[in-house]
């Protein structure tokens, strides 16, 4: 579990390490098109999740066939291919489409689910996916700044070939350093049904489906802002302060709020029932970010993302603790990989969504549209989620086949 945290840790940080001059990057690189920097730019980033959205249930059905673990070392070690490739890349088109590549072949957070899912007992996958999830943020945090210091010190090609050794360190960790029991004999019934019946079963489970709706709404209601923030901070801030500092300042005191919670409220799921601690989360959370839409100075802004990043710390990890919840050994490759596709989808929509919010209305619009989705999120688990988790003494849910 610690080396599954650590390779999560680092993966996250190697992945996030890129993005603070990724624009930057493709300006230095020019293109050869028609379309403007800008659209490619905007490409870059999105590439890489539309693919991963496509992509994603495919290898998590895969997983469920040959093994977690090797689908996690493939994300790994194609990852850190793919990432020194584009410290050589000439042109920004051929960036997109190595981000496009990316998308296809990565996707270690998921595999990482799958895998420690497949492993950890029921009873304790709150604080187990809450100890993924701090890796993931701790990474997320670190990593930007990481990559800004690199780039300005060697160009920004150099980040990519860190980017791609990092990678590569965590998947030699997982290689040597974690055992997975896995089921052959489990894998073979699961060749039989196909990848379409396996994904139509766990779709037409109702608390499977009610979590996998929520999770997007709330992904939509978490990344709506990303492409504003910087903008809105500038209107909070006077002329000629440093926006990109304070930009980067509050973005990561938020994710090291979400550290903070995300193993204390993982615990508490495991005691009280993770449905419970996931509707009081999306209910603070939609009342921090509404208040956002009405600060006047950055400070109060940076306060409050501090406060949403912890409510966030309780909101990803119960979700995919609730998946492990109603699923079944076996199978979580299809459930994390199918969760990896609607997450990218997500991702790929809410800022295009943001920013269609801030320019048909304000830039304050967009914290209560953020707010409102939390709120709506709280609703549906209120009335999706009638009866809590499934019960820990169901043999499917609880235990292990090695258990067995």
């Amino acid at each position: 579990m610690y080396i599954a945290f650590f390779g999560q840790l680092v993966s996250a940080m190697a992945f996030s390490l890129i993005f603070p001059f990724l624009p930057l990057y493709v300006q230095y690189l020019g293109t050869h098109m028609g379309p403007s920097l800008e659209f490619w730019a905007g490409m870059a980033f999105s590439s890489q999740a539309i693919t991963m959205a496509l992509a994603s249930p495919i290898w998590g059905a895969l997983s469920d066939r040959y093994g977690r673990k090797v689908m996690l070392e493939r994300a790994m070690f194609g990852g850190a291919v793919l990432l020194c490739l584009m410290a050589f890349v000439r042109s920004a088109e051929e960036l997109a489409l190595l981000r496009a590549i990316q998308g296809l072949i990565t996707g270690t957070v998921s595999a990482a689910n799958a895998l420690v899912a497949g492993e950890a007992p029921r009873e304790r996958i709150g604080y187990a996916m809450g100890l993924l999830q701090v890796g993931f943020w701790g990474g997320v945090a670190v990593g930007p700044l990481i990559g800004g210091i690199l780039a300005d010190a060697w160009g920004f090609r150099i980040p990519f070939v860190v980017t791609g050794a990092l990678l590569a360190i965590s998947g030699f960790l997982i290689w040597f350093g974690v055992h997975e029991q896995f089921n052959p004999a489990l894998s073979t019934s699961l060749r039989v049904r196909g990848f379409l019946s396996g994904w139509k079963e766990l779709l037409c489970r109702p608390g499977i489906r009610i979590t996998y709706t929520m999770r997007f709404v709330a992904t939509v209601g978490q990344t709506l802002i990303q492409p504003i923030a910087p903008l809105f901070i500038q209107s909070l801030l006077s002329s000629g302060a440093p926006v990109g500092t304070f930009t980067g300042v509050t973005a990561g005191l938020a994710s090291a709020s979400s550290i903070g919670s995300a193993i204390y409220l993982g615990r508490l799921g495991d005691r009280i029932g993770q449905c419970r601690v996931l509707r009081a989360s999306l209910l603070t959370a939609a009342f921090l970010y509404l208040l956002q839409s009405f600060v006047t100075n950055a400070w109060q802004l940076l306060v409050l993302q501090m406060l949403g990043g912890a409510a966030l710390g309780g909101i990803i990890p119960t979700l995919s603790a609730l998946l492990a919840r109603y699923g079944h050994y076996g199978e979580e490759g299809n459930l994390y990989g199918l969760d990896n596709s609607i997450s990218s989808a997500a991702r790929a929509t809410a800022p295009m969504l943001g920013a269609a919010i801030a320019m048909g209305l304000n830039l304050r619009a967009t914290f209560v549209a953020s707010g409102v989705l939390f709120f709506l999120s709280a609703m549906l688990a209120s009335v999706g989620f009638l009866r809590e988790e499934p019960s820990l003494g169901k043999e499917t849910s609880s235990f292990h086949p090695a258990q067995r």
